[in-house]
């Protein structure tokens, strides 16, 4: 649980190097909604990108761990004001939980 508390502390921070450490060379991200980014290199600069949205407030209410899966949820406040809810769902590469192989993301906006 603490891997997923610090990935997404890093996701907040936009740290694009932290986080690229901690997938897979394969990792699928799907963005429920929105897109699909699949593997590393198009990951990384997805997250590139992200850096000019300035995230000032993440709250995690919850992370859940169990063998090769994993959860968390909470809300982000970003610079322009916009706030948003969000669940990520994670599929590890062992029960370890070393390096996420999967990502599954919803966000939804909220006032």
């Amino acid at each position: 649980m603490e891997f997923l508390k610090d990935f997404n502390i890093a996701f907040a921070k936009r740290e694009v190097e932290y986080i690229a450490e901690r997938v897979t060379d394969e990792i699928d991200w799907n963005i429920i909604g929105d897109r699909k980014i699949q593997g590393k290199k198009i990951f990384t600069a997805e997250l590139e990108q992200m850096k000019s949205e300035k995230m000032t407030e993440l709250t995690i209410d919850q992370i859940l761990s169990h063998g090769k899966i994993g959860a968390a949820s909470g809300t982000m406040k970003m610079q322009n004001g916009k706030k948003y809810a969000f669940s990520d769902f994670y599929e590890f590469n062992g029960a370890k939980g070393s390096k996420i192989k999967s990502m599954t993301s919803y966000i939804i906006e909220i006032e």
